[in-house]
């Protein structure tokens, strides 16, 4: 297969996944939930909400897809949890990412902490029943086919489990996520991030994921940050061997006192990838596809991390139901991505954009995302209440 055969990509949002592909020579189509603006697969672009009028889920778009030409598939968020909709992706076609057996075994709550845990790694507790009455743990219920932090809450002991969910031991601490790069066998590391977990700051609640920052040595953006650095290296490596992952990948957790205790693994391009990106110029859908062919990258952290600067990307999401005005003006911004279309309906709770900011340390750069949020609001006039 040549390296530079066109790439279908399919998820949620594919719009940063795509721009990494051509920047490293590909062309692309691309099936997900949106029809931004600024996606750089357009004309090759099918969006299930505007273009099919349907909610996202996998398997819609994976049918979708069949419509769409090319040799070789690769898939984002959203098909993480359904092997059936990423066989049907793949067929005909050479897969860039973790085939449906590994995604099985990998998202599996249960499997992942028992091979954890068998690795001497600390883990939360997990479990699929009702535990017992004498147990300590604080639990959440979370949704077997998790994406995005949505669906989590707590979980109280008089309510049963349902088959969709699971409990997890809650942990305090900071989010965070390690993001690496796998043949297979071992993992080399790009990225440390402090997640943006439901920050009402951009329009979120609950455990919804916002968006990542990426630090440097200097810039730390947790306790004893290189201890937990290594820490969670390790866990990469152990996930890696015992679920055979490949291409790019993410690992999350909760840190303390420099301890990551690990939620799960993402075996797929995340939504950290562009902000690694962004933070140390890599070349992120290259070294994934070579990965997948078992070559790893020749890359240090360690080298990268000497840069002192904090980037951050976050999602701004509706508090209200809205209709986006002219945001065509911002196209070629750097700040922020992901536009709606002039005249798009956007529903409360339902994401607008995403911006971007640098700064000296975490404050500036958080500083710096609500400045941009703002900013996008006044120059476009983007956002008028929707008429009931």
């Amino acid at each position: 297969m040549s390296p530079l055969a066109r790439v279908l990509l399919a998820g949620v949002s594919t719009r940063a996944q795509a721009a990494s592909a051509i920047r490293a020579g590909h062309s692309v189509a691309a099936v997900e939930s949106f029809s931004d603006l600024d996606h750089p697969a357009a004309p090759n672009l099918i969006s299930l909400e505007h273009d099919l009028r349907v909610r996202f889920s996998a398997a819609r778009a994976a049918e979708a897809a069949r419509s769409l030409e090319a040799p070789v598939a690769c898939y984002a968020a959203g098909f993480e949890n359904d092997g059936a909709a990423v066989a049907e992706l793949a067929r005909g076609r050479d897969l860039w990412g973790n085939p449906p057996a590994i995604l099985a075994r990998v998202r599996n709550p249960l499997l992942l902490r028992r091979a954890l845990v068998a690795a001497g790694l600390p883990s939360p507790a997990a479990r699929g029943s009702i535990p017992p009455p004498t147990g300590k743990c604080d639990w959440l219920l979370k949704p077997r086919r998790s994406g995005g932090g949505q669906r989590i809450r707590s979980w109280h002991r008089e309510e049963p489990v349902p088959r969709w969910g699971y409990l997890q031991e809650r942990i305090s601490g900071q989010p965070g996520s390690l993001l690496f790069v796998a043949d297979g066998r071992h993992a080399v590391p790009i990225a440390l991030t402090r997640q943006l977990i439901g920050d009402q700051r951009f329009g979120a609640s609950g455990y919804r994921y916002v968006g990542n920052l990426v630090g440097s040595a200097m810039t730390p953006l947790f306790p004893r940050e290189a201890e937990l650095l290594a820490a969670a290296v390790r866990i990469a490596e152990v996930v890696t061997r015992a679920f055979g992952l490949i291409g790019v990948n993410g690992v999350d957790f909760m840190a303390r006192s420099g301890v990551p205790y690990p939620l799960e693994v993402n075996p797929r391009w995340t939504g950290a990838m562009e902000v690694a990106e962004r933070a140390y110029g890599l070349p992120l859908f290259e070294w994934h596809r070579e990965s997948c062919a078992g070559r790893l990258p020749a890359f240090l952290l360690s080298e990268a991390r000497r840069r002192g600067q904090v980037e951050g990307k976050a999602i701004v999401f509706a508090r209200r139901a809205l209709v986006a005005g002219d945001t065509a003006r911002l196209l070629g911004s750097d700040w922020v991505a992901d536009l709606p279309r002039p005249g798009d309906r956007i529903k409360a709770g339902h994401p607008i954009c995403t911006v971007f900011a640098t700064g000296g340390d975490e404050s500036a750069t958080v500083r710096g995302l609500l400045a941009a949020q703002q900013r996008f609001l006044l120059r476009t006039r983007s956002l008028r209440e929707r008429a009931a």
